[in-house]
């Protein structure tokens, strides 16, 4: 075989090598979660807050009120070829405090039991319905006085 024919199957060979690496899922995790033995830890009716900080680490998340709820967050995200990542679990373990700030309940939620909740929505109505902007521009003629250009009231 000559050089041209082997040089020929070994492009051939590198080009099925990268095809298939580039084909690879690529995995990524974000967050943390505190596993069932870092849990037996935690005590629920008497488990402070300043104990479980020591027991189990930080939460990832607070709750919205002040000294409100823990919530701890981890994702597995897979990357498939030019495809965007995609989500295929999520672990959250809320933990809830009582008014002493003493343990009162512990959840565990994962992405089947998850559902997609707001907690802000930043909207601006506009009062202009159905008017152009072509027709807001050509509106303002001959709302204009001399006294607008000129600066006098």
């Amino acid at each position: 075989m000559s050089k041209l024919g082997m040089r020929l199957k070994a492009g051939v060979a590198g080009l099925l090598i990268l095809a298939t690496v580039g084909c690879t899922a690529v995995y990524r995790n974000h967050g943390y979660v505190p596993t069932k033995t870092e849990l037996e830890a935690v005590t629920v009716g008497v488990s402070s807050r300043d104990s479980v900080a020591q027991d189990i680490g930080a939460p990832t998340l607070k709750g919205m009120v002040q000294d409100g709820d823990w919530y701890y967050v981890q994702s597995r995200w897979r990357s498939f070829g030019m495809k965007p990542p995609k989500e295929i679990d999520r672990q959250v373990l809320a933990i809830r405090f009582d008014k002493r700030g003493v343990v009162s309940n512990i959840e565990r939620y994962t992405l089947a039991d998850g559902r997609v909740v707001v907690l802000s929505r930043r909207v601006t109505n506009s009062n202009i319905k159905g008017v152009s902007f072509i027709r807001q521009l050509l509106g303002n003629i001959g709302r204009i006085g001399a006294g607008d250009v000129l600066g006098n009231q």
